[in-house]
């Protein structure tokens, strides 16, 4: 204690603050993956678990998800709601169209341009 105008006062110590992050880079919690899908938790763990949507997990068991889980989750549910489609077919869907894409990067890298999906 020291004192100051005669009262006694506590001397303080600081402490240095680290900083770590709540989430590994890049990922998303699942807790934050459905708050910003505005879905249930439960309902991205059943995604999870019928193979629809990837995830990592921690050593804690924690489920994290990587960045493009929020446009999958989307897919997921407009196919899911605009063509009433079961899980099944949802996860067919979505194994045609990672394929569609790999293919047109492909095509990309090659120089030449992904055809046109209509026709004239």
């Amino acid at each position: 204690m020291t004192t100051t105008h005669g009262r006694a006062t506590k001397s303080r110590t600081t402490y240095m603050l680290a900083r770590y992050p709540l989430a590994p880079p890049g990922r998303m919690s699942l807790t934050a993956l459905a708050r910003t899908a505005r879905l249930h938790p439960e309902l991205v763990r059943r995604y999870v678990a019928l193979g629809l949507l990837e995830c990592e997990r921690d050593a804690a068991g924690q489920l994290w998800f990587p960045p493009k889980a929020l446009s999958t989750l989307a897919r997921i549910q407009r196919l899911r709601a605009g063509l009433s489609l079961n899980y099944a077919a949802i996860g067919l869907v979505l194994d045609l169209l990672d394929r569609i894409e790999e293919l047109e990067a492909e095509l990309s890298r090659a120089g030449r341009p992904p055809p046109s999906h209509r026709e004239e």
